[in-house]
């Protein structure tokens, strides 16, 4: 075990509650995060002693607002935060972890196969890349990605029509919702919320930004290009003589 790793807490009673049946793999996952993800650079061994509140349990409760049953990209995914918690809690959910960046969709990989969550698919790759590649999705959910107009801009993309985008956020959720308001009507939003989950289980609550798109996910330029990424992914066939 590692100084890091030490450093985690035991799982608070809240965890036992929200993971159920599952709570004794988020442990495995809390302990894995503070062991192999600090040392492999995932996670600062700073955040270690907070992992509960602040991310397992911050994430977990993202479930709250995601409907029965779709399909979910986690965008910039990571360490798997939050798309692992909400696997955990969500066996309904057919989730995609993506994430460009190799020593991250290894550990991502491990993890997945270590807590056995066959619902759930590792892809390694940026959301513009797989545009048109992979499945349209009813969900997208990030975490401390990127800005809200940037990260529209890679997630809302890869929605189906009439899917939304879940961003958890921090305090400035609202005024980064209003600078980002013009970016996300060019990409075909028609409706946008700011919702507080988990009252009662973390504190202060997860606040979570939610980006609605109406039957153009990501507008015409959007459309278009995804139609060309769909064409060039298919196989090409022998021409007849």
């Amino acid at each position: 075990m590692t100084e890091a790793a030490a450093e985690l807490p035991p799982a608070p009673k809240a965890a036992q509650e929200v993971f159920g049946e599952r709570f004794p793999e988020a442990v495995r996952y809390g302990e894995l995060l503070a062991d192999a993800g600090v040392t492999r650079g995932l996670i600062g061994p700073r955040e270690v002693p907070r992992l509960w509140e602040r991310h397992l349990l911050n994430c977990a409760v993202l479930s709250e607002v995601v409907p029965e049953g779709v399909s979910v990209c986690d965008v910039g995914s990571g360490a798997g935060l939050p798309g692992i918690p909400l696997a955990l809690v969500r066996p309904d959910l057919k989730i995609t972890l993506l994430e460009p960046l190799l020593r991250r969709t290894n550990f991502l990989q491990e993890v997945v196969e270590l807590l056995g969550l066959d619902h759930v698919t590792v892809v390694r790759g940026r959301a513009e890349e797989v545009m048109g590649k992979l499945p349209q999705v009813h969900v997208v959910t990030a975490r401390a990605v990127a800005p809200l107009d940037r990260l529209a801009g890679w997630g809302v993309p890869l929605l189906r029509p009439y899917g939304a985008m879940l961003a958890l956020k921090g305090d400035a959720a609202e005024e980064e919702l209003k600078g980002a308001r013009a970016a996300l009507s060019k990409l075909g939003v028609v409706d946008t919320s700011v919702l507080q989950v988990g009252e009662g289980i973390v504190d202060p609550p997860t606040t979570v930004v939610r980006v609605e798109v109406g039957e153009s996910p990501g507008g015409v330029r959007f459309a278009a290009k995804r139609a060309k990424a769909a064409r060039a992914s298919r196989p090409t066939r022998g021409r007849r003589r």
